[in-house]
């Protein structure tokens, strides 16, 4: 395995750590990276869901002390089982949907029209749920959340199935239009990623065990570490961040990604299709 060949996996490992956690959605960027890098084979398309584990690695770092103190306290404490069985609640639409619907959105929506009007439509909803103020805001623990409220956040999170829509904006803007502070959204968005995006890498890489060999453990390796280290700073940016900004400047920059991906598709410049 070549050098150059692993400065692209570490490429798209940052591209990963740094697009994942922000609302701005990966999905794009990586497809973006893999056409300019030449990485969209099939075997890069697997390598891009598997180093979604070391971005998620990033978060259990940043979140230890909350989910070990969960781990902890499950078998006798309330509040920790109903945090658990909030981000269990949360986590199962996606998860319903992606086995369902996987094929069928990855066949009819993976295509420059589709993926750059998610991105523009998706900044439309980031303006508008910013124009609300944030003291309308009922829920500013995550410990008051309700199943309910978590079964309303979850459900959002379907909408990041779409390529171009952003998991992340899905959750962290659903939860503030159903009353979450832009806090709780925003740490509540990171406990579902865990095990959704953990889910997603192992299913994925389990599909296509038989395209790699140990020969690839290199790549991955190049490919996990850079985006561990990459999601690591932007998850610790964008904790202070939202403490004290909104996410309108995401939204601006969604809308001119959107017509990057459009002008790109037209003149051939992407092999957004690969």
């Amino acid at each position: 395995m070549d050098l150059i060949f692993l400065i692209k996996t570490a490429l798209m490992g940052v591209v990963e750590g740094l697009t994942e956690f922000l609302p701005i959605s990966s999905t794009g960027h990586l497809i973006l990276a893999g056409s300019l890098l030449g990485f969209h084979d099939e075997r890069a398309k697997v390598f891009e869901i598997a180093i979604q584990t070391g971005a998620i690695l990033a978060v259990i770092i940043v979140y230890w002390q909350r989910i070990r103190q969960t781990i902890v306290d499950l078998p006798s404490q309330r509040q920790a089982q109903r945090f658990a069985l909030n981000v269990v609640i949360g986590c199962v639409p996606a998860v319903v949907l992606g086995l369902l619907f996987s094929k069928a959105i990855k066949a009819h929506l993976f295509n420059p029209t589709s993926v750059a009007m998610a991105f523009i439509v998706g900044a439309f909803v980031i303006l508008w749920a910013e124009k609300r103020p944030q003291s309308a805001a009922r829920i500013v623990s995550i410990d008051a959340l309700t199943p309910v409220d978590a079964l309303k956040v979850g459900l959002a999170q379907c909408c990041g199935l779409i390529p171009g829509t952003s998991r992340s904006g899905s959750t962290i803007i659903g939860g503030m239009l159903f009353g979450l502070s832009r806090q709780v959204a925003t740490d509540f968005s990171f406990f579902l990623g865990i095990p959704i995006l953990i889910g997603a890498g192992a299913y994925d890489t389990y599909k296509a065990r038989a395209l790699f060999s140990m020969a690839d453990l290199p790549m991955f390796a190049v490919g996990l570490l850079f985006a561990f280290l990459s999601a690591w700073v932007c998850i610790r940016w964008l904790l202070r961040y939202v403490a004290s900004h909104s996410f309108t400047p995401f939204a601006w920059y969604r809308i001119a990604f959107g017509v990057l991906i459009l002008l790109t598709a037209h003149f051939g410049w992407v092999d957004w299709a690969a």
